[in-house]
């Protein structure tokens, strides 16, 4: 083993160990030498790198196979808990593939972001990007890097791969809770931000109250941020008719505006209106009561899409099928007041 003050250890020096061409080390150690050099070959050149302490130079072998080992990762914020989450999930996997993820956040939040690597795509192998962040790509789409999409439109043909949640039977699981409980009249709390994922949430609500006998429900479009949302579930909750007994919300955030609503208005959680949100972030178990939500996945989100690139990158079909999703009931959602 070579000592701390050594010189590191080269590809020739496994090489003269092993006894075998440079060659050959290369193919072992680039895991391309099979049908090439013997399985007793193979092995004497990882025991004698291995003895050695020899590391390849990758900088050096991505540069000659053109490839940098690098992935971005475009996403609308970090301040949102849910898409740090997401990162963290995709670097785990890149890590344990010598690759790196450079993340880039839509500097405005939400919405579309500039172009992120105007001048250096070549710095790139493939991307990553949250639906919801997809006008960032608009300068990406077309070119020969692969993109797979998160949270995303299966439909869109310009993605190599497609990473979904199953968000339709995440508010089926909202609306049988809520009607469990005797709710009838509902306000959905929709998330004013353009996104197939917030679109796919309102058909679904739609979808599981539409048939049932003696509902209401009613749109109100919130912004994603609690003061905004909190307005909106303010004008929702005093607008003339009967008062809706549960706020369906597309985001904890907006649910988190609509418990401020409620209490503003003197009335309680959930004893007059039942709150429920989308994501369980931390925020759902710090408020009071703490917030019926839908948890979804984020790290294996991220897990997800940086596997389905490696698939894509190396000629093998990504696995497919959404990813479950699961209500977790807790205090904000409860029986509707007595008529």
């Amino acid at each position: 083993m070579a000592g701390a003050g050594a010189a590191r250890p080269t590809s020739r020096d496994v090489a003269r160990v092993a006894g075998v061409s440079q060659a050959t080390v290369s193919l072992v150690l680039g895991d391309k030498w099979r049908g090439r050099v013997s399985e007793r070959t193979a092995r004497l050149v990882r025991d004698a790198a291995g003895e050695l302490g020899y590391r390849p130079n990758l900088a050096a072998r991505n540069l000659r196979l053109g490839r940098t080992r690098t992935a971005l990762l475009v996403v609308p914020a970090l301040t949102n808990e849910f898409f740090a989450r997401v990162y963290t999930g995709a670097a785990a996997v890149a890590a344990r593939h010598g690759f790196g993820v450079v993340l880039y956040p839509s500097p405005e939040g939400v919405g579309p972001a500039r172009d992120p690597f105007a001048s250096a795509r070549a710095a790139l192998d493939g991307v990553i990007a949250s639906s919801m962040a997809a006008d960032a790509l608009r300068a990406i789409r077309g070119t020969d890097l692969p993109l797979v999409m998160l949270d995303s439109d299966p439909a869109d043909s310009d993605a190599a791969a497609h990473v979904n949640l199953d968000i339709a039977d995440g508010m089926r699981q909202v609306t049988d809770h809520l009607l469990a409980l005797g709710h009838r009249r509902f306000v959905h709390l929709s998330s004013a931000v353009p996104s197939w994922t917030f679109d796919v949430r309102g058909r679904a609500l739609a979808a599981c109250l539409g048939g049932v006998p003696g509902v209401g429900v009613r749109t109100v479009p919130a912004p994603l941020e609690v003061n905004g949302a909190r307005e909106a579930a303010e004008r929702a909750l005093t607008a003339p008719g009967p008062r809706p007994t549960a706020l369906v919300c597309d985001d904890d955030i907006v649910a988190a505006g609509a418990c401020k609503a409620v209490r503003r208005l003197g009335l309680r959680v959930p004893e007059d209106v039942s709150v429920t949100g989308f994501d369980d972030l931390a925020l759902a178990t710090a408020v009071e009561p703490e917030l019926t939500t839908v948890r979804l996945p984020a790290e294996r989100i991220g897990e997800r899409g940086m596997t389905a690139l490696l698939d894509v990158l190396e000629g093998r079909p990504p696995e497919r099928g959404d990813l479950p999703v699961t209500l977790m009931p807790r205090g904000s959602s409860g029986p509707p007041p007595a008529p």
